[in-house]
């Protein structure tokens, strides 16, 4: 099929949610005159999900079914199905788990239409519980704040990008990506538009508290320089503590004949300056991790195979 728009999906154990998404689709996909197809990609799921998406691709050409060789994170799996979208137009990004409305497509398309690039959702409301309501919320200013592009307050991977910037997403070898940072980076012309984020419709987020924090280190540390100033920063503070420590020492031993007795004074001064340490060589480790991972040229993924209008490709 001669696809103009792709809509991609990377799905990790969500066999709860797979029947209402695809019934969502197949309205989505009956009422628009749009010639689209569906990209889904298993990322190594542990319940039946690649079956249902086995099964879906093999009866009905619209889907195409991506497997991949292990769990790579949700961050590479929409890269994998980037990759094999074929629409020639534009392609929608979207969650499996239907927090993000599959039918604003249509109204993503009349921007696209009108010359925009990138279209991408900005979360009015979020239906999730305070303490996550409050870590995306001062994650997403804290950034804005750093960072040396200006990523969009409160806007995730879902949206609309033109077929020229998913092209030069391909095209950029990161291993640790954060697609919403990289899509700002390219450019061009680019809108968000306003939604309001329902809840999942089955099932449980995937993403755990760990990776949270690994995707919030991936958009400040790839995309800013302000961790490395802060060890500047720190550095200079340090001395400067130091410094005027010692005067004080010096006009106590001058004028007051007098000079601190203890280990008090030892203990503080060693435990600042430890402190400062182990924090300026985490930071630069975590410099360091990503080109150790980067410089070794491994591919991002591995298929273990796909499904594209009925046919099997082994890879």
């Amino acid at each position: 099929m001669n696809a103009k728009i792709s809509i991609v999906i990377p799905l990790y154990n969500e066999s709860l949610s797979f029947p209402i998404l695809v019934n969502r689709l197949n309205e989505l996909m009956q009422l628009s005159q749009l010639e689209i197809e569906v990209v889904m990609v298993d990322d190594a799921s542990t319940d039946n999900t690649a079956q249902l998406i086995n099964q879906i691709a093999l009866t009905d050409e619209r889907y195409t079914g991506l497997f991949l060789a292990r769990n790579y994170g949700h961050q590479i799996a929409l890269t994998a199905g980037l990759t094999v979208a074929r629409g020639s137009e534009a392609v929608m990004i979207i969650d499996g788990d239907l927090q993000d409305p599959p039918e604003l497509l249509l109204t993503f398309y009349n921007y696209l239409a009108e010359g925009y690039d990138v279209i991408y959702g900005i979360r009015k409301k979020r239906k999730e519980n305070i303490f996550k309501r409050f870590g995306y919320y001062l994650f997403y200013r804290i950034q804005r704040k750093i960072v040396n592009i200006n990523i969009p307050l409160d806007s995730g991977d879902f949206s609309l990008v033109s077929r020229r910037v998913v092209n030069i997403l391909n095209q950029m070898p990161e291993e640790s990506r954060f697609i919403r940072g990289m899509r700002t980076w390219i450019g061009f012309k680019q809108i968000g538009l306003e939604y309001e984020r329902d809840k999942r419709v089955a099932g449980s987020s995937k993403y755990t508290l760990k990776m949270l924090i690994r995707l919030a280190y991936n958009g400040i540390f790839n995309f800013s320089d302000f961790p490395i100033k802060v060890i500047t920063s720190l550095g200079f503070f340090t001395i400067s503590v130091s410094l005027i420590f010692t005067l004080v020492v010096l006009i106590k031993r001058i004028f007051y004949n007098d000079v601190p007795q203890g280990y008090t004074s030892l203990l503080l001064t060693i435990t600042l300056f430890s402190g400062v340490q182990l924090i300026s060589l985490g930071i630069i480790g975590e410099y360091v991790y990503r080109i150790f991972f980067q410089v070794k040229g491994r591919p991002l993924f591995n298929i273990r195979h796909k499904i594209i209008e009925k046919e099997l490709f082994n890879e």
